[in-house]
C-alpha cells in the first residue's frame, strides 16, 4: 500500500506515541492486563491513521470530453447555484463529502491551465452545512481546458478536517488525474461546472477520484 507524503510526519509522531505509551505502561505498571489493553487501543489507532494516508495508484486515460471525479466520497449536492467568488454567475455545483475513512488525495478533474488560485482562512462548520462552501477554510482552483472552458474546484475544511494542503499554482499546466492537494481527516470538495454540461452522477452515489466521471461536455 502506497502512503501519501502528507502523512509522513503524522505517522512518525503517532508511531512514537504508540511506542512511548506501551513501553511506559509496561515499565511503570508491570501489569499484564493493562499492557494488553494499551496495545489493543493504540495499535488499531495507529493502523487507522496509516489507512487514512493511503494513496492508491489510479492512472487515468486522459479524456477531453470528461470531467473526472476529484475526490473519493459521497455525492451530497447536485444543484444549480450562483458561484460568487470567480464566475459570479449560475453553475452546476456537485459536492463530494469525504469521511475520515475515504482516500483524501484530491485530483485535477481536467487537463489545462490553472487560471486562478486562492486560499481563504475561515470557519470550521460541518462539511455538509450549506454555508461551508463560502465560510469555511477553503482553497479555490480554476482550470481552463484546451477548448477554453473553465471549471472550478474548491477544497473545503470541515469540523474535523482543519488543514487543507493545496498544490495549485496560477499559470501552471496540469494534467487530468494529477494531485491537486490533500485535506486531512475528512471534509468536502465542490466542483462548479457550466450549465450546458451533462451531469453523470446522482445524489448519494459513492464515487472515486480518477475513476468516476462527474460530467461530460455535451456534443
Amino acid at each position: 500500500m502506497n502512503l501519501h507524503k502528507e502523512g509522513i510526519l503524522t505517522l512518525t509522531l503517532v508511531f512514537a506515541a504508540v511506542i512511548a505509551i506501551n513501553l511506559g505502561i509496561s515499565l511503570l505498571t508491570h501489569n499484564r492486563p493493562a499492557e494488553v489493553i494499551a496495545a489493543l487501543v493504540t495499535i488499531p489507532a495507529f493502523l487507522l491513521v496509516v489507512w487514512f494516508f493511503r494513496n492508491p495508484a489510479r492512472p487515468v486515460v486522459p479524456d477531453e470530453t470528461a470531467v473526472c471525479c476529484p475526490a473519493d466520497g459521497k455525492v451530497v449536492v447536485i444543484e444549480k447555484t450562483l458561484e460568487k467568488e470567480y464566475f459570479k454567475d449560475e453553475r452546476w455545483q456537485v459536492s463530494i463529502f469525504m469521511s475520515p475513512l475515504n482516500v483524501h488525495v484530491n485530483r485535477y478533474p481536467v487537463s489545462g491551465l490553472v487560471t486562478y488560485f486562492r486560499y481563504h482562512a475561515g470557519k470550521y462548520l460541518v462539511a455538509w452545512h450549506p454555508k461551508s462552501s463560502e465560510l469555511n477554510e477553503r482553497a479555490t482552483v480554476v482550470i481552463k481546458n484546451a477548448g477554453g472552458r473553465e471549471i472550478l474546484v474548491r477544497q473545503i475544511a470541515g469540523a474535523v478536517a482543519r488543514r487543507i494542503v493545496p498544490y495549485a499554482k496560477e499559470g501552471a499546466r496540469v494534467s487530468q488525474g494529477d494531485e491537486l492537494g490533500f485535506i486531512k481527516f475528512g471534509s468536502r470538495v465542490d466542483i462548479f461546472l457550466p450549465l450546458d454540461m451533462e451531469i453523470n452522477v446522482r445524489l448519494d452515489q459513492k464515487v472515486k477520484g480518477n475513476v468516476d466521471v462527474i460530467a461530460r461536455w455535451k456534443q
